[in-house]
């Protein structure tokens, strides 16, 4: 048995501990703003937080989440209290096709907790989700956005 926490909700988990975790948020916990995308942990479409760090869920067994913080997508913000990662891919209107949207934006709220005022060689080096649609220099402006959000400059 697996015990763990996901948006500030226990829960528990009685079956193949191998399976990953995305499956079980999917199909179990119902959260299903955390995509599918690769399946072997390259594009970042399933990223979620495990204690606050950005995670691939897609390789993520049952049995590594054992007594751990999991956030999801929707543990984030909300529509009357977005996140400002959230405000900042509105403001730019980052969205093309948004399938990797939810693991991109997971992705760089972990990201901007390590560089708070990051560069452009900084987004670069440690911002590895992939776009299928390319909207890689909107994405990019709205990393630069929600840091400048969340150091009260705008």
């Amino acid at each position: 048995m697996v015990k763990f926490t996901i948006n500030g909700k226990s829960h528990t988990f009685n079956g193949d501990e191998e399976m990953p975790l995305l499956w079980y948020l999917r199909d179990e916990a119902k959260l299903t703003g955390t995509k599918f995308g690769c399946g072997i942990a390259q594009c970042g479409a399933c990223t979620v937080h495990v204690n606050g760090q950005a995670q691939r869920s897609c390789v993520l067994p049952m049995m590594a989440v054992e007594g751990e913080e999991i956030t999801t997508i929707e543990g984030i913000g909300d529509e009357s209290h977005l996140h400002a990662v959230q405000k900042a891919w509105i403001d730019e209107d980052v969205s093309q096709c948004g399938y990797c949207q939810t693991g991109q934006i997971m992705a760089v709220v972990s990201f901007l907790k390590d560089y708070p005022n990051p560069t452009d060689q900084d987004i670069d080096e440690n911002h590895s989700n992939l776009c299928r649609c390319a909207s890689y220099i909107r994405i990019r402006k709205a990393i630069h956005r929600a840091a400048r959000y969340l150091r009260g400059e705008m």
